[in-house]
């Protein structure tokens, strides 16, 4: 299955953090000071590691997920400050946890290892939390984020076996057959 740009901005306008007007605009606007405004906030290396981080919790059969993610999380920190520094610092601590064991960051390494460092770092049994621990807040703004995007766009939804994922509308006949159709 394939994410693709609709995708990701369904699953924006599903988390309801931001206008959508202007989404079809072009994607390489340039202010008065000669800066992105489409990528203000982020860095290249912030998006390589939620694109890797993507490679690994994503199911394998999906395709187009840099496209999916630079899509929904480049708009998602852009709209947010607060946000776009969580961002960074989950980054920097997933970067610093992975140097003292591989003396590399974490998109240097290998789809196995990334996936071996999530684990080790206990990211999929913490709780997440903002301004919890290092694991909880890479859990929080990395891969809760990303699965968050990936499950509420109409792709991700049906790989999962929902017709209708949340924040979309529809889906009342589903409701009405039952699970057995």
């Amino acid at each position: 299955m394939e994410l693709t740009r609709r995708d990701a901005i369904a699953a924006f306008a599903a988390a309801a953090t931001g206008s959508l007007a202007g989404c079809n605009a072009p994607t390489n606007r340039i202010d008065a000071a000669g800066r992105d405004t489409e990528t203000a906030g982020v860095d290249d290396h912030e998006v390589a590691t939620l694109v890797a981080i993507a490679e690994v919790v994503y199911p394998s059969s999906v395709t187009g997920v840099e496209e999916f993610v630079r899509t929904y999380s480049v708009r998602r920190i852009r709209d947010d400050d607060a946000y776009a520094a969580g961002v960074a610092e989950a980054v920097d601590a997933l970067d610093e946890y992975t140097a003292a064991f591989d003396d590399a960051d974490y998109v240097a390494l290998d789809a196995d290892r990334r996936l071996e460092v999530l684990d080790v770092m206990s990211v999929d049994v913490v709780d997440p939390d903002p301004d919890g621990t290092r694991p909880q807040r890479v859990r929080h703004y990395l891969v809760n984020e990303l699965l968050y995007a990936f499950y509420t766009s109409p792709t991700g939804a049906r790989l999962a076996g929902l017709e209708n994922p949340p924040g979309h509308p529809g889906g009342t006949q589903s409701y009405q057959e039952g699970p057995d159709g």
